[in-house]
């Protein structure tokens, strides 16, 4: 079966050049609609696809991510009719091999396709973790299992890792992850916090001090670099470090040596390197408030980690893990978690993302006492209150405990003011079902509501319910 797969559009562009890639020894499959092409992808194991932008089923970028999602992981090269920088960085973004546009060379096709199935056979000879140790790290989200996928590449691999995301986000799991998975497993995971190292004191807790290096130097110490000899240094919040430090590890990740202070002579540390930021080093060192060359040595590769917002359909089993884990350290006997409860959660914001809802997990096991199972009124109230803004800017029914009445004093509504929000949503939610089940039919609507077609019309003004409900 070939390994690469044309998809464009103009068939007699996908005939031609699939018929030059065999006579040149690369032979090509080609179908002109994504819909064919999905399915020859999820049932082939194709390493290249070629994605043309004449497709007649919709945007070729837009399914890039659908297809790097695909199980035998393709490498998609974009071939465009027009030179559009801004669609070039968008398929690069999305992860895009490379970027074409017509008319194309043959032999640099040919060298790029080279180059793609050198990498697959790779992979595949140093020996990506196939059952990857998630180390703690839960869900199954899309966006998840591609960071897993990207954790599994890099424990295969020895380059610098870069992991960005907001606070909360399981950075540091993510690094462990990468660890245990790399075959420095067995050796040290030493974790340095840039943001809370001392001015006074860094590079001796880096890189340790000989006796008598300065006052109160009683003991030669060894520092975390040269602890992490053999094994993987965490650099969590790399963007915290101060400008003086940045200069000097940059010297130590180009030569992997460093000089204790007072030391004499240089040491070797066999280091490989994760660091962790929650903010834009790239906007920061174009700014001048970060080394942009240590960005571009820290930046072998990177890894995003999605906020949990963006997650939400990991939500039940985040909640449920940490219920479980919260019970056992308490030796507390394990609670049921209701529907209210996991909807609540699902409508906040969560700012401090994972490590928040562990938090609130936490909270809310204290609140619940002997009670056997979790609801919304065992949430701290500041997220009740939220959620019940949330609920009520959405149009929604809050869940219950999540109501107005259940929030602060301060937020308390009139009474004229709670009875007027909970009659606009009431109505809202039956003119929207009526509609549904008349299926737009102004007459229908009004042998089963009971209401004259005027006030019918009256209602769904007042409430801005359209006729015509979009089918599901």
């Amino acid at each position: 079966m070939p390994d690469v797969l044309i998809i464009d559009g103009d068939t007699r562009f996908a005939e031609d050049l699939s018929a030059r890639l065999a006579a040149r020894g690369m032979p090509a499959d080609h179908c002109q609609t994504m819909s064919k092409a999905m399915a020859r992808l999820h049932t082939g194991s194709y390493k290249a696809v070629l994605l043309g932008n004449n497709l007649p089923d919709g945007k070729h970028l837009a399914f890039l991510p659908e297809i790097r999602d695909i199980p035998s992981r393709p490498e998609v090269l974009v071939i465009s009719d027009d030179i559009n920088p801004d669609a070039a960085e968008s398929a690069i973004l999305k992860g895009a091999w490379n970027y074409l546009t017509k008319p194309l060379s043959l032999q640099r096709v040919l060298a790029l396709l080279q180059r793609v199935m050198d990498y697959h056979a790779q992979c595949t000879a140093t020996g990506a973790p196939i059952s990857l140790r998630r180390c703690g790290i839960v869900g199954n989200s899309r966006a998840l299992l591609a960071c897993l996928d990207d954790v599994a590449r890099a424990a295969a691999a020895e380059s610098n890792i870069l992991l960005i995301g907001e606070t909360g986000t399981g950075k540091e799991l993510f690094a462990r992850a990468i660890h245990l998975n790399s075959r420095r497993a067995t050796r040290p995971f030493v974790v340095v916090d840039c943001a809370a190292l001392p001015d006074t004191l860094v590079e001796s807790i880096l890189f340790g001090h000989e006796k008598g290096a300065f006052t109160n130097a009683e003991n030669r110490t060894v520092g975390l670099v040269r602890q992490a000899d053999g094994g993987t240094l965490f650099l969590d919040e790399v963007g915290e470090l101060a400008p003086s430090i940045q200069k000097v590890f940059l010297r130590v990740l180009e030569g992997r040596s460093f000089r204790p202070v007072g030391g004499a002579q240089e040491i070797t540390s066999n280091f490989r390197l994760v660091a962790a930021t929650n903010r834009d080093l790239e906007t920061m060192s174009k700014a001048g408030a970060f080394r942009q060359d240590l960005f571009f040595r820290l930046r072998g590769m990177h890894i995003t980690l999605p906020p949990l917002r963006t997650i939400p359909e990991d939500m039940s089993d985040l909640t449920s893990h940490f219920v479980a884990q919260h019970a056992k350290r308490h030796k507390l006997p394990i609670k049921g978690i209701s529907p209210d409860f996991l909807e609540a959660l699902m409508l906040y914001d969560w700012p401090g993302n994972i490590r928040e809802l562990m938090n609130t997990v936490e909270q809310a096991l204290t609140m619940a006492g002997t009670e056997p199972i979790l609801i919304p009124r065992h949430l701290p109230r500041t997220l009740r209150a939220q959620v019940a803004r949330r609920s009520l800017e959405k149009g929604q029914t809050a869940p219950d405990g999540c109501s107005p009445l259940a929030a602060d004093p301060a937020s308390f509504p009139s009474h004229g003011t709670y009875r007027d929000q909970q009659i606009a949503e009431m109505e809202t939610r039956y003119l929207t079902s009526l509609m549904d089940v008349s299926q737009g039919n102004i007459k229908a609507a009004c042998a089963l509501s009971g209401l004259s077609r005027a006030r019918l019309y009256a209602l769904m003004k007042t409430y801005g319910v359209p006729r015509h409900r979009k089918a599901r």
